[in-house]
């Protein structure tokens, strides 16, 4: 059971260990800086950050002690637009940057490619370290393929990507997030993309684009790492599943309070298994009721079960972003942290829950470091 977790939050990154008498913060590293995403390596233990200082733009940092020191290494680069090169416009009527916006999803490259990380960022692209992030390269297959310029922002002005999967099975294999642009697949590491299967539903589109693979608006995508052909995602109009990888969705309905949210986790060794974070959609955006709750399918989506034990029930306005919900290599052990700086642990797979602070900053990403 993993006895140690990394939150990034808009005024730094925070490291909470496990004692005896519970978890407490154990170190701050970057205080005051906005710290968008943090990434454990279990194949070395390394930490990746991404730091966003906005008008000084974006910088990655690694620690190979655990945090207690850390180096800057590279940063995901746009090569420069070509001076002919003439876009496609897509809804919001502005073409897509060639420049740096997000570091958005990290993702180690798998159990057989030390060093290799996946990095998906704000503008659409996706990147390639093979030095553990020392440098990286821009997939120029996705960037290239003319289908990606129909993507187009959800919450932000310009698409990108958020999830990145990587079948334990076989590194070739990885599955990516696209807001808003669906799930794309490839089966050779990226030489080649394909969008995923129908079945997830936009109805912000027109009734005759609402099926189409790539305008989808996924907000998260996660995948059980004992059975890899199911996925699982929480959508701006719903929570869909999978179970051929992404082939195809199937969109599970009937789910109270709410089937709108943005983090979704995933039993690690029990594919039915998975939590998420319900909320008011769209403008709202908040808890329904104020009540903070975690919803739980351990029926494949069949049912699911509205889980308060300890967490607020009255004037509860909390937002959990995408990143900020995690569950340990046990399945038992859950967290997440939210908008207004409360942080939630869960020993028994979600059935109660304790609170670890109620006044972290504003929190993005939630980790616990696993075993390779």
């Amino acid at each position: 059971m993993s006895s140690r977790c990394h939150v990034a939050t808009r005024k730094g990154l925070f490291t909470l260990d496990r004692a005896a008498t519970g978890w407490s913060i154990a170190r701050v590293s970057f205080l005051g800086d906005n710290c968008t995403l943090v990434m454990h390596d279990p194949r070395s233990g390394e930490l990746l950050a991404a730091l966003n200082h906005g008008h000084f733009g974006v910088k990655m940092h690694r620690s190979r002690d655990g945090g207690a020191t850390w180096q800057e290494v590279g940063t995901p680069t746009y090569p420069e637009k070509p001076a002919d090169y003439v876009p496609k416009t897509p809804a919001e009527g502005q073409p897509v940057d060639w420049a740096l916006k997000l570091v958005w999803a990290l993702a180690p490259g798998g159990g057989d490619r030390p060093g290799v990380v996946w990095c998906g960022t704000l503008p659409g692209g996706l990147f390639k370290s093979e030095d553990g992030g020392e440098s990286w390269a821009l997939n120029r297959p996705l960037w290239d393929d003319p289908r990606r310029e129909e993507w187009f922002g959800g919450g932000a002005d310009q698409p990108g990507i958020h999830s990145i999967c990587v079948d334990p099975r076989d590194s070739d294999h990885i599955v990516i997030g696209v807001s808003c642009g669906g799930a794309w697949r490839t089966r050779d590491a990226g030489k080649s993309w394909e969008p995923g299967g129908r079945g997830m539903r936009a109805e912000f589109m027109p009734p005759e684009r609402q099926f189409d693979v790539n305008v989808q608006d996924p907000h998260m995508i996660a995948q059980c790492v004992s059975a890899p052909d199911v996925l699982w995602v929480q959508h701006h109009n719903g929570i869909f599943k999978s179970v051929d990888c992404a082939a195809s969705w199937t969109e599970l309905t009937g789910v109270a309070p709410s089937a709108f949210g943005f983090a979704v986790a995933v039993h690690p060794r029990h594919a039915d298994t998975a939590w998420f974070v319900p909320a008011v959609k769209d403008e709202k955006r908040y808890p329904p009721s104020g009540r903070m709750v975690v919803n739980r399918t351990r029926d494949g989506g069949r049912t699911f079960e509205a889980l308060t034990a300890g967490l607020p029930q009255e004037h509860a306005y909390d937002l959990v972003y995408r990143h900020a919900m995690d569950v340990d290599e046990t399945g038992d052990r859950l967290a997440f942290g939210s908008t207004t700086g409360s942080l939630w642990m869960s020993e028994n797979g979600g059935d109660s829950w304790t609170t670890v602070s109620s006044n972290l900053p504003p929190v993005y990403a939630v980790r616990f470091e696993k075993p390779a």
